[in-house]
């Protein structure tokens, strides 16, 4: 078994700690259904949010999934003038069998731009 990352953004309309939680639900729970694992099957998932989010660690929405026993971290991306704001990214680090051609990266909302070639 191998260890493949899985990619994946979403935005959100404003930093509140309620709409940070609410899309990264959405995001991790679109990133394990179209990748077919189950918790047990994450090594680690780390988190990245742009400078203008700043409520909540959106980390905590993989802890409401019930992704206790997996290991997270959260950073802030760095600041690139005209980078896409309101931002949330994952890397789900997933032990698959699965080929990296098989793998489903999940861009969502206004993150679709940020990976034009990966969204369907």
């Amino acid at each position: 078994m191998l260890v493949r990352g899985i990619r994946g953004a979403i935005t959100i309309n404003q930093d509140s700690g309620e709409e940070i939680l609410d899309a990264t639900k959405e995001l991790l729970e679109q990133i394990q259904n179209e990748n077919n694992f189950s918790p047990e099957d994450v090594a680690s998932i780390l988190f990245t949010v742009t400078n203008d989010i700043t409520s909540i660690f959106p980390a905590e929405a993989a802890r409401n999934l019930g992704w206790h026993k997996v290991p997270l971290l959260c950073f802030q991306e760095i600041e690139v003038p005209g980078a896409l704001p309101r931002c949330i990214r994952v890397l789900v680090h997933v032990n698959t069998n699965k080929g990296q051609d098989e793998i489903k990266h999940i861009y969502l909302r206004d993150a679709k731009m940020l990976r034009q070639d990966l969204v369907e």
